[in-house]
């Protein structure tokens, strides 16, 4: 009789277990899914009527992105998870350069390295050191999207500065190589690059055209 007590205990003790695991993946995903539908809703606002409230919009993002990176370790099996954590980010990227031309003054060049890093990543100063093994291949993801999606609207000299920023990212994946860049990234990074080379020299190219045209009129 007395084994059978214990032995109830035991099992009950692990139910107790598995409900509390069970729990804290329930709410890891509850977590990422907040995180989810916060860039969704965001998306949906008014640009002009974000304009006032986007220090306190990406400080909510950055709040909820870092939680939703922290609940995956709650998760015993987050491929999934980690492919939505994935693609929300940087459909928040490509919002957040849309709203860029909204924030700031058109044609700088500082806003420019805002669309193609974010935010304030890069000033005069050039400094790449915030990129490293684990975001670099996100990092050369969004510059080749931004360029991508705006390359119709570039100048000749905005080709100059998109020269000289990438050229200063490839620079800087010369060192992060030795710094534990996997192989999967790095051939994801090799594949990007290939996208980017043409585009840059056929859309400079036409830009630069363009510009003789006006001229001679």
């Amino acid at each position: 009789m007395k084994s059978i007590q214990i032995l109830s205990g035991v099992v009950l003790i692990a139910l107790g277990f598995t409900s509390c695991k069970d729990e804290k993946q329930e709410q890891a995903k509850k977590t990422i899914d907040s995180y989810v539908s916060y860039v969704d809703s965001v998306k949906n606002v008014a640009a002009d009527d974000l304009k006032a409230d986007w220090t306190a919009v990406e400080a909510e993002y950055d709040r909820r992105a870092e939680n939703a990176r922290m609940a995956l370790a709650d998760l015993k099996d987050n491929t999934a998870e980690t492919e939505k954590i994935n693609e929300t980010k940087i459909k928040y990227e490509e919002f957040k350069n849309e709203m860029a031309a909204t924030l700031s003054p058109p044609g700088s060049k500082q806003q420019l390295r805002n669309a193609l890093f974010g935010e304030g990543k890069i000033g005069d100063d050039m400094d790449f050191i915030w990129v490293n093994a684990q975001n670099i291949h996100s990092v050369y993801q969004q510059f080749v999207h931004t360029v991508e999606n705006n390359k119709d609207s570039y100048s000749r000299e905005d080709w100059d500065e998109i020269k000289l920023m990438y050229e200063a990212l490839d620079s800087r994946k010369n060192t992060v190589e030795k710094e534990g860049l996997s192989a999967e990234d790095n051939r994801k990074i090799a594949g990007l690059k290939i996208k980017f080379a043409p585009m840059y020299t056929v859309n400079r190219i036409g830009a630069k055209s363009e510009e003789n045209k006006e001229a001679k009129k």
